[in-house]
């Protein structure tokens, strides 16, 4: 097979003309947020140079300090994005779902590369990428579960008053709302699954043909991948809920909300 095409600068740069197409459609529509979209925009391509000099001096130079440093970083930027959208809950809450996106996340990254790819757990070739779709993917998943259960108890909070002070006990309250969020949050990966290799190739399959490696291998890479990312995303998010939810009570049955 043949190896990958580079893109020349002058030729990337082309890429930004269709963000016109959006800035044009923004304004027809009247949607206020075309500054959103530079900064976006920008930002994004910052990050992802300085995310690509990074990696290459890693992959170049490859050190295990540097490389779990990366992985570090990585998990904790991806707590402090979800927190950070959430900051009145309790401390404990909080600490619950910091804990929920570390451990899973970084117990599946080591299971995939440690048994099912059988390669080092230092190696950054394989511990950065499968480390950053997978926490990425934890992030997101998790975000959208917080972000529906709270948003599901601030709509029926004058309903869980009115159950309480008839005798229904708090878990049995809270507990619908969980399993509710769970689902909000699984949907959007398991319908991911539902159009793989029909509607979409995915990136890290894409990524790997276009390098060269033959599709089967590609496929059974993105097969695992995507379990992994399942799984994280249910672990962390049923994790960040399931023990989360407990500290909006005392002991005497009552709301701390």
């Amino acid at each position: 097979m043949k190896g990958i095409v580079e893109i020349q600068i002058g030729q990337f740069f082309l890429i930004y003309l269709l963000l016109l197409v959006v800035l044009l459609i923004m304004k027809r529509c009247q949607i206020s947020q075309s500054k959103l979209l530079i900064v976006a925009s920008i930002r994004m391509t910052v990050q992802l140079t300085l995310a690509g000099l990074v990696l290459t001096y890693l992959f170049e130079n490859p050190h295990p300090a540097a490389t779990l440093s990366y992985v570090a970083l990585m998990t904790a930027f991806s707590i402090v994005r979800v927190l950070g959208k959430h900051k009145d809950l309790n401390a404990r809450f909080r600490l619950v779902i910091g804990l929920s996106i570390a451990l899973p996340g970084l117990a599946v990254m080591a299971f995939f590369i440690g048994i099912v790819v059988g390669e080092s757990l230092l190696n950054p070739q394989y511990v950065i990428p499968v480390a950053g779709m997978i926490l990425g993917n934890t992030m997101t998943g998790t975000a959208l579960g917080i972000k529906s259960f709270r948003e599901s108890l601030a709509g029926q909070r004058a309903r869980m008053m009115a159950l309480l002070n008839l005798g229904v006990r708090p878990q049995q309250i809270l507990l619908p709302f969980v399993r509710k969020a769970l689902e909000t949050a699984l949907l959007p990966t398991l319908n991911s699954m539902l159009g793989l290799g029909i509607v979409a190739l995915p990136g890290m399959m894409t990524g790997q043909i276009l390098s060269g490696t033959l599709p089967t291998t590609a496929i059974l890479y993105q097969i695992a991948i995507m379990i992994a990312i399942c799984t994280v995303v249910c672990l962390s998010t049923f994790s960040s809920l399931y023990f989360g939810y407990h500290t909006l009570y005392n002991k005497r049955n009552q709301f701390l909300l």
